[in-house]
């Protein structure tokens, strides 16, 4: 009877390696680990081959990352398979230099995402990065740290929970049942939505769901800070192509349809192209063309200050420009910004 090798022994396609196989053990569970990590299912046959192991040594390794308190599951299927799942503790995770940059970017920029108390955590996280990076690292998270900068977000704070909830539902086409604002209609009750989230996505200092709702059969954004009670249903769903390029352009065709509680509408003596490459960022609303150096602009925001701002910036691009209507709100403030500036 031939005799198994044992585990870090060479055998199954590891004969090459000799030896050198059990002195990198420890190197080949953090490669292990990082595959983990980077994607939410592996077969035993694909890590065995990333790592250039036989499928017992990878059964053993995931062995000892269960030693170590790693939650890893198998799954189910033809050949078997392993995940990471959630346990009592975070478990390290283990970047690559573009990705640990990538984190610190976003940590920097957090103060300007519009979730409640990000600024105070996201700093506490950039030092415990910061004390952890390769020396050839810290010198870019440095000049980086101190360049960068985020305006802070104003208006309502979406909770992180809610968020975490929302991102969870959509990533595992999930339904969701949540309370929302709004008038009852044939449709359910006031408020209450059973939706197919499909993506999140941050604009303006605010984070917005994009979903199927198919009692409504239509697509439909919800603000993330006006979600309340969000329950994720045990329901799955095989999700719907959304109809624009990306969840950005969807996001942005329905700010120009959607009517909100202020708006604006001006007339400019410029061509739309101009006015669109001559502002800073997008604007809540439509640029209509109306011939080779003209066209119509309408702006409609739940924020008063944010469409007046808008009107403003337009009738600053140095061009003809007429505010045709704008709602009560809308015109006090563009009132008391025309005051304040020397005549």
């Amino acid at each position: 009877m031939n005799k198994q090798p044992e585990d870090g022994a060479p055998g199954d396609g590891e004969a090459a390696r000799g030896t050198s196989v059990r002195k990198d053990m420890p190197g080949r569970l953090l490669r292990l680990l990082a595959l983990l990590q980077s994607r939410r299912e592996w077969s035993g046959a694909d890590l065995a081959e990333r790592l250039g192991v036989s499928g017992r040594t990878v059964r053993r390794d995931i062995d000892r990352l269960r030693a170590l308190d790693y939650p890893v599951e198998s799954t189910t299927g033809t050949a078997g398979g392993y995940r990471l799942a959630s346990g009592r503790d975070l478990p390290p995770l283990l970047l690559d230099d573009e990705e640990a940059i990538a984190v610190a970017a976003g940590l920097v920029t957090a103060a300007g995402s519009g979730v409640a108390g990000i600024e105070d955590s996201s700093m506490r996280a950039l030092a415990k990065l910061e004390r952890v990076l390769p020396a050839r690292l810290r010198p870019r998270l440095s000049a980086l740290g101190g360049a960068a900068a985020a305006p802070s977000a104003s208006g309502p704070r979406v909770d992180p929970v809610t968020l975490g909830v929302l991102a969870s539902c959509c990533r595992d086409r999930r339904v969701l049942a949540f309370d929302y604002p709004g008038r009852a209609d044939a449709a359910g009750a006031a408020g209450a939505r059973r939706v197919e989230p499909h993506h999140l996505v941050a604009a303006a200092g605010r984070w917005y769901l994009i979903a199927y709702d198919p009692a409504r059969a239509d697509w439909r954004t919800f603000r993330a800070d006006r979600v309340a009670d969000p329950r994720p249903a045990h329901d799955r769903f095989v999700p719907r192509p959304l109809p624009a390029p990306d969840p950005a352009a969807h996001l942005l065709r329905s700010f120009a349809s959607a009517e909100y509680r202020h708006t604006a509408r001006l007339e400019i003596a410029l061509a739309a192209e101009d006015v669109r490459s001559r502002l800073f960022g997008r604007v809540p609303g439509r640029i209509d063309p109306r011939g080779p150096d003209a066209c119509a602009v309408r702006l409609s925001a739940d924020s008063a200050d944010l469409v007046a701002q808008c009107a403003a910036a337009i009738a600053a691009l140095n061009a003809p420009c007429t505010l045709v209507d704008a709602s009560p709100q809308v015109r006090d403030r563009l009132r008391a910004l025309r005051d304040r500036l020397p005549r």
